[in-house]
């Protein structure tokens, strides 16, 4: 049996790429290399090695077999050239910024983020001679407006964690590549199963692979997939060897692996469940609002059947009632976790104005998109009758809650089904 080659299917590629088992001593799993260290038969081959004209393996913190099998299907499935993966998220991103940013640089990047990228980026890289400015991304008309001489690199989510907001990839791109900037996408809510930043024209995508590549919340990983083999390469023996240090382990690579082999099986019924799930929650009268591609009222829908495959796990829905009906949803929760990761077999909810945004005033939560009484949810795979149960219990305390208009009557709870 043989690797696939470049022209199988999505989840062909996701369970074969790269992987003989013939050449394992027939071991249909790939084995884990867990050796920190790796032996040269001779010191003229290590001197290659060193030198870059030998492509053989020295240090974990640099390659390792297990890891390099991961990023070779990461880059076969999100058609870029090569991947370099590490121990978080935040250590792909962190490794990528600092491999591609100098002191007087400018990064260009969207009004709402990710809040560690939001924090690396004004308390991490801006304290070192880059600048950081925000702009609505939602407009490439703004992005272009924004865009200066000093631009060298533009950064967004889309969808944006936590309000959903989406970015036009492709027009983006072509914006920063007219400047001379290089696009770097966050792809973590999508996976490379709903969306390929790079075929969008993108230069890096990249992903905190504890959420949906690896699907069930037993590994802390990240990954960033490159368009350019140089800037892959740089990432690797600079922003990773050197800047951060920020290793996967082999182990967690496995899983990584193993969880790929279910990814595009998982994200079809996350996407099925949460449409429904979507539908339900706009219908109910607690809702204000929700925030979801799929729906008819999500005002960029064009954009995510443009560029997405399906529309995803994940949602954000705004309540009537502010803080504290977002609090008394939350703890009226009793199938769905109140935790704030997302990409897992098991539903998650957070109230980011409560939990992940409560150190912000109101103003500063608003400055960014992020309105008090705001939920994000991640669907997961549970029977979704038993989902919607769920949060009908919770929309119903919350609107139960709310004082009826002096002469009216509370509406009527809506049906789950």
């Amino acid at each position: 049996m043989s690797a696939v080659n470049s022209n199988a299917g999505f989840s062909t590629r996701a369970i074969h790429h790269g992987y003989r088992p013939a050449d394992n001593q027939g071991a249909l799993v790939p084995p884990i290399h867990t050796s920190a260290t790796w032996v040269f038969p001779d010191t003229a081959y290590g001197g290659r090695c060193f030198a870059g004209e030998e492509q053989g393996y020295i240090y974990t913190r640099i390659s390792n077999p297990t890891l390099a099998l991961l990023e070779a299907r990461l880059a076969s499935l999100e058609q870029g050239v090569g991947a370099v993966v590490f121990g978080s998220g935040m250590g792909a991103i962190t490794a990528t910024l600092w491999s591609m940013l100098e002191p007087g640089d400018e990064i260009l990047t969207d009004q709402t983020l990710y809040g560690c990228t939001f924090a690396f980026l004004h308390h991490g890289i801006g304290h070192f001679g880059v600048q950081v400015r925000h702009v609505d991304m939602t407009d490439p008309a703004k992005v272009a407006a924004a865009l200066s001489e000093k631009t060298r690199v533009v950064y967004l989510e889309s969808p944006a964690n936590p309000n959903m907001r989406l970015a036009d990839i492709a027009a983006i791109a072509a914006l920063a590549h007219a400047k001379g900037a290089r696009l770097v996408v966050d792809n973590t809510y999508c996976s490379p199963y709903l969306q390929q930043p790079l075929v969008l024209g993108a230069d890096v995508s990249v992903h905190s692979m504890t959420k949906y590549l690896s699907g069930h919340g037993d590994v802390t990983a990240g990954a960033a997939i490159f368009a350019d083999a140089e800037l892959a390469q740089r990432v690797r023996l600079y922003g990773l060897k050197d800047m951060t240090g920020a290793v996967m382990s082999p182990q967690d690579a496995h899983l990584v692996m193993r969880g790929m082999k279910t990814l595009a099986l998982r994200m079809d019924r996350h996407c099925e469940s949460a449409h429904k799930v979507a539908r339900f929650i706009e219908a109910h009268p607690a809702t204000a609002q929700v925030h979801y591609p799929g729906l008819a009222s999500f005002p960029q829908r064009e954009l995510a059947r443009r560029q997405m495959r399906q529309m995803g796990g994940m949602m954000a829905f705004e309540l009537h009632g502010g803080l504290q009906a977002g609090v008394r949803f939350m703890d009226a929760l009793q199938l769905v976790a109140r935790a704030v990761s997302l990409g897992d077999a098991e539903s998650l909810a957070q109230h980011p104005a409560s939990m992940t945004h409560s150190t912000y005033t109101p103003e500063e939560r608003a400055a960014h998109g992020i309105s008090e009484g705001l939920v994000r949810l991640s669907v997961g795979l549970e029977d979704v009758e038993d989902i919607l149960a769920d949060i009908a219990q919770a929309l119903d305390r919350v609107h139960a809650s709310r004082p009826a208009a002096p002469g009216h009557a509370l509406p009527a709870q809506a049906e789950t089904a």
